[in-house]
């Protein structure tokens, strides 16, 4: 598997900043009990920097890196994450340096064999590999989900990356290095209003691969039947991801 780089998030770093889901706060406390130390983090792909966030209330530093320079531009500062740009295959860190290696929403996409073999040589002895995906949005109420789903299937369906199968089966066949840690079952739940939820279908790949290749915006074909289903636009409903986890301790 050689991939060459494709930013799918560049042009909707502004929007994934704000509207893509926070991981559930226990997630992290389970990876700080699982890692050798608490020094240093790698987040790798970290996108806006989500998850590098939470891990800074767990780790003395973080280092999180992107291959987009768009997504780390839009990434909100915090004096225990320093955002460095960078592929996920040579990222520049210090062999045996890091305690846990994360990779949210982002496995998918990387060149496996060679980003393995990165993580085998920056982990410390005993360290972490913690990979998530989370899967197919779900949202109160059979009527907007029905919107939702055909949004999701039918309009931008053709425009998902063939990666996107890895997402659907929550990583199921991937195998991860090292020897497996089993996770707890974690929740991902939400509420959001209206304008939150149609921020989120926004920064899917395949709503802005949907653009280039068409020129338009394809939420303009379920705009009005959603806001007629939801009701009041302020109002919130939950929604809900299915959150895969996988790690792996390196001996």
């Amino acid at each position: 598997m050689t991939r060459d780089f494709i930013d799918h998030f560049g042009a909707v770093s502004g929007g994934y900043a704000h509207f893509r889901p926070s991981y559930p706060a226990a997630l992290f406390a389970w990876l700080a009990e699982i890692a050798p130390t608490h020094q240093l983090a790698w987040d790798c792909a970290t996108g806006t920097g989500q998850a590098a966030l939470a891990l800074a209330d767990h780790f003395k530093a973080v280092i999180a890196t992107d291959a987009s320079a768009s997504q780390l531009a839009a990434a909100e500062p915090h004096p225990g994450v320093q955002y460095r740009l960078g592929p996920a295959e040579n990222p520049g860190l210090e062999a045996a340096s890091i305690d846990l290696v994360t990779v949210a929403q982002a496995l998918h996409w990387f060149e496996w064999p060679r980003f393995f073999a990165e993580v085998e040589r920056v982990l410390r002895p005993g360290g972490v590999l913690a990979v998530w995906s989370y899967g197919v949005t779900t949202v109160e109420g059979k009527g907007v989900d029905d919107l939702v789903q055909h949004f999701y299937q039918c309009i931008v369906g053709p425009y998902w990356p063939a990666e996107r199968a890895l997402v659907e089966n929550g990583y199921r066949d991937l195998e991860l290095p090292f020897r497996d840690l089993p996770a707890p079952s974690f929740a991902m739940t939400t509420a959001w209003s209206l304008e939150q939820l149609l921020g989120y279908l926004a920064t899917w790949s395949a709503s802005a691969r949907y653009r280039v290749a068409r020129g338009s915006d394809p939420l303009d074909q379920i705009r009005q039947q959603l806001a007629a289903a939801w009701g009041e636009a302020s109002a919130k409903r939950l929604i809900h991801w299915p959150l895969s986890v996988k790690a792996a301790r390196r001996p």
